[in-house]
């Protein structure tokens, strides 16, 4: 396969939505004050409901990122990223195999996860634009999880890849410093936004807090 034309990928603070975690407030009202807080990626996880659930979710958070130029993610839902339009998709290890996604939408984003180097290095950059490594420590967010990574265990994983990484898993302010030395371009968060009283105060926190490096 031939070398990607997209353009290099590599988000600082990726909001992953939890439905729940967003409450009443919605998940497009979430996004809308984190994006003004300084997100600069946003993915639609939404394990529940139908696809047609799905689709509606995320046209109501196109509609927020409309015109601010952050791209918008589908969490494993290909149908639901191609029918709706968005920029990309992420997948997991046990989900759709990549170079097929890739092979009937050349034009999207493709983020995987992964946790190992060896799955790190089978990476194919000509497919796979970014890698979610983790997950950094145990969370609830996601208990099927592999084994917690630490800082060390991330820095491995991304030395062995071949496309740009960011962190995920766990990410709170008080585990977040020492990513920074372990090669990633930034950091994915789910529960330090979407339940945060203030999401945009909190994205800006984030922001600044990594940013101070």
């Amino acid at each position: 396969m031939s070398a990607s034309p997209r353009p290099r990928f590599a988000p600082t603070l990726y909001l992953v939505t939890d439905t729940a975690q967003c409450g009443p407030r919605g998940v497009p009202a979430v996004v809308r004050a984190a994006v003004a807080g300084g997100v600069d990626a946003v993915q639609v996880r939404a394990k529940d409901g139908t696809d047609r659930d799905r689709l509606a979710l995320v046209r109501a958070v196109q509609d927020v990122l409309r015109g601010t130029g952050v791209p918008l993610f589908v969490n494993d839902a290909v149908g639901v990223a191609l029918v709706a339009g968005v920029e990309g998709v992420h997948l997991g290890q046990s989900d759709l195999p990549a170079e097929e996604v890739r092979r009937i939408a050349p034009h999207l984003l493709l983020g995987l996860s992964v946790s190992t180097p060896d799955e790190a290095a089978r990476v194919d950059p000509a497919v796979v634009d970014v890698l979610g490594v983790g997950p950094v420590r145990d969370t609830a967010t996601k208990p099927d999880a592999a084994a917690a990574l630490g800082a060390g265990g991330v820095r491995a994983v991304v030395a062995a890849a071949p496309v740009p990484c960011v962190a995920i898993g766990g990410i709170h302010p008080d585990n977040l410093d020492p990513l920074r030395g372990t090669g990633v371009s930034g950091f994915c968060v789910v529960s330090e936004i979407c339940a945060a009283a203030d999401p945009e105060q909190a994205a800006r926190d984030l922001r600044a807090q990594w940013d101070r490096a």
